[in-house]
């Protein structure tokens, strides 16, 4: 099968890009300097949620689910980089994925937001991303077809954003992807959710943040078998063997010393 790349991210304030635009005293501390221009948004009738270039990249959690040169079946679930790893790393590693596999990416709600924010993040920290923009202009033989079907474009295949297209780009259509997938018998959310990235990062629970998205990319992954089962891209026995092997990788995943919320999940799929 063509290697399938889930993403998903999880953003905390840019407490330093704050500084740059705010006269904000260097004794306040970041989450400070935070409240106070969330105060300030909220005070000039703004949301609290600050714009997409001032979100900082705390987690990229994915899913790679390809078959190997050998022809075996291959399911990857994890986040990238360590809990010590810089911003820029973590989107290096990311962008890295997508020219090394040139995969069919999948998000939920990824056009709208995760994709825009790692852009803005990815030209803030100087990070590599050829082979995401190409277009079919360079040239390269293998990039021609990139003219016609590009992650860029909305309506191109090789970045989809299932919210979008289900809700058949219908902004007012869009459901949530905890609640879709409930729905559709799967764990949905575990730990947190997105409100409260902020709060658990200030309290040192980055490694929380980490599993809490790698939930949020199984989800997603599910969804989009559920998918292909809708547009006949999975027979219904095909269907079936995949959501088990994913039941039969994320046990082995369960038993490693850092894949204990693997044992919730599982215990969340309906019977």
């Amino acid at each position: 099968m063509k290697t399938v790349l889930v993403f998903d991210i999880e953003t905390i304030p840019d407490a330093k890009g704050l500084r740059r635009f705010g006269n904000y005293p260097d004794t306040l501390s970041d989450v400070e300097v935070v409240e106070q221009a969330i105060h300030e948004r909220v005070a000039k009738g703004s949301s609290e949620f600050l714009p997409l270039y001032l979100q900082r990249v705390a987690a990229i959690s994915c899913v790679i689910r390809r078959t190997t040169k050998e022809g075996l079946p291959q399911f990857k679930v994890g986040t990238l980089g360590d809990l010590e790893s810089s911003e820029k790393t973590i989107i290096q590693e990311f962008y890295h994925l997508v020219e090394k596999y040139t995969p069919q990416l999948v998000s939920w709600n990824g056009s709208g937001f995760d994709l825009p924010v790692l852009n803005y993040r990815a030209l803030v920290n100087q990070v590599n991303a050829s082979r995401f923009w190409e277009m079919g202009e360079s040239s390269d033989s293998d990039a021609r077809e990139f003219k016609y079907n590009n992650y860029i474009s909305r309506y191109h295949a090789r970045h989809l954003d299932l919210m979008d297209l289900l809700a058949m780009y219908q902004g007012k259509a869009n459901a949530p992807l905890d609640g879709l997938a409930k729905l559709c018998g799967f764990p949905g959310k575990l730990g947190m959710d997105g409100s409260q990235v902020w709060p658990a990062y200030q309290a040192g629970k980055l490694d929380e943040i980490r599993r809490y998205c790698e939930t949020d990319v199984a989800n997603t992954y599910l969804m989009y078998c559920q998918y292909q089962l809708l547009r006949a891209g999975f027979t219904p026995e095909e269907y079936a063997l995949e959501i088990n092997f994913i039941k039969q990788e994320l046990t082995k995943e369960s038993k490693n010393p850092s894949g204990t919320h693997w044992v919730e999940y599982l215990a969340g799929f309906e019977s």
